[in-house]
């Protein structure tokens, strides 16, 4: 009697979850469209000072693709602001050339020489945040490419002023092919999906740092970027904190105009290693409703997935697998619809990344609770 109500009620809950979830991510949709249009409304009537945060650590080789990007916006009241941590190759000569062709006042760069983390990138971020003068501080990293009005598009939906932060979509870029890269793509996608759904039920807890603007004085109502308890994943640790000690509002952009593109790993290694970076950062997130909800959704993948090889001697179990694999087709077709711009056009390919996606999902899970710790620029991430 329990083992039935267990198989049906663990494909019930599952099944449930992803509708209410689903039901989230139409709700943002609409949200979307209602701040795109209302600041739109009011782009002429109040122009803030926007600082544009990015962390740099020898990003030599991808830095040019961010500046070329961010030299075409035209949004005027920008100051930009480089925290270059430590670097050893030209990354600093880039930012100086990119400065020189700017009004002075408008970039700063600052040069660390000691970093003593423990997440060397959150302690980078903090002191680019203290010179910062911005009524909005917008991030992104040094490996990113903007869309053309992209400053624009972030602050317009900023116009209303409960809205304390505002999660961007991040997408590896699309160009190349294979099982490997269209992963990479699919990957970034389904995240995003999760991270807008759960913002749009009032759970928000997580975002990319590489597409995030945060109000200001928001920030300094939760005290202050050093307020945000050290953690794997920063941006996340940030969205929860905004999330639990105010009443300001987490959005989620939907928009194309929003849509930064990021450049793929270059193998498995370094692909894993990202991505258990942001598993482990909810699985072990400082925020306990972000704890419970990534955590409860990571386990019951993994629990869907691990029944698979057990069907064979009891396949009373099919119920919890075939929730899981429903959930996802039904989570693959609403990113594809909403985010299928910025993705390959793979057409029937995107069923091997359906299935594949909860088995990785379940492999890094159970790496994180074997304590199996992701590093960030050759340095481990506690």
């Amino acid at each position: 009697m329990w083992y039935f109500l267990f198989r049906l009620a663990f494909a019930a809950i599952f099944i449930g979850l992803h509708c209410v979830l689903m039901i989230g991510l139409f709700m943002e949709w609409r949200r979307d469209q209602r701040l795109c249009a209302m600041g739109r409304r009011h782009a002429n009537s109040a122009r803030p000072l926007v600082s544009v945060i990015v962390p740099v650590r020898n990003e030599e080789r991808c830095l040019a693709g961010l500046l070329q990007s961010l030299g075409l916006e035209d949004y005027a009241e920008t100051e930009y602001i480089f925290i270059d941590d430590r670097s050893s190759d030209k990354s600093v000569s880039l930012l100086r050339d990119f400065a020189a062709g700017r009004n002075a006042a408008c970039v700063k760069l600052i040069t660390l020489t000691e970093n003593p983390g423990p997440n060397h990138k959150q302690y980078a971020l903090a002191r680019g945040i203290e010179r910062a003068s911005g009524d909005f501080f917008l991030f992104t990293d040094a490996d990113c490419v903007v869309p053309r009005g992209w400053i624009s598009a972030m602050l317009n939906r900023m116009s209303d002023e409960r809205v304390g932060a505002l999660i961007g979509p991040v997408f590896k870029n699309p160009e190349e092919s294979g099982f490997f890269q269209l992963y990479q793509c699919f990957d970034h996608a389904i995240r995003y999906m999760y991270l807008a759904a759960s913002t749009g039920i009032g759970v928000a807890g997580g975002g990319f740092g590489n597409n995030l603007i945060l109000r200001a004085a928001a920030l300094k109502h939760i005290g202050g970027y050093d307020a945000v308890p050290p953690s794997p994943t920063e941006d996340a640790a940030l969205v929860s904190r905004l999330r639990s000690h105010s009443n300001y509002q987490i959005r989620a952009a939907i928009g194309v105009d929003t849509h930064v593109l990021t450049r793929k790993e270059t193998s498995w290694r370094a692909f894993v290693n990202q991505t258990l970076r942001w598993n482990n950062g909810g699985l072990f997130s400082p925020d306990p409703m972000t704890r419970l909800n990534f955590g409860f959704l990571m386990v019951t993948i993994s629990m869907g997935i691990l029944a698979l090889p057990a069907l064979l001697a009891l396949p009373s179990l099919w119920p919890l697998s075939a929730a899981v694999l429903f959930s996802m087709t039904m989570n693959s077709v609403a990113t594809l619809r909403l985010f299928g711009q910025s993705l390959p056009k793979k057409g029937i390919a995107y069923v091997v990344q359906t299935i594949f996606t909860p088995i990785y999902f379940t492999f890094l899970t159970i790496l994180g609770f074997c304590r199996i710790k992701a590093t960030w620029k050759d340095s481990r991430i506690p």
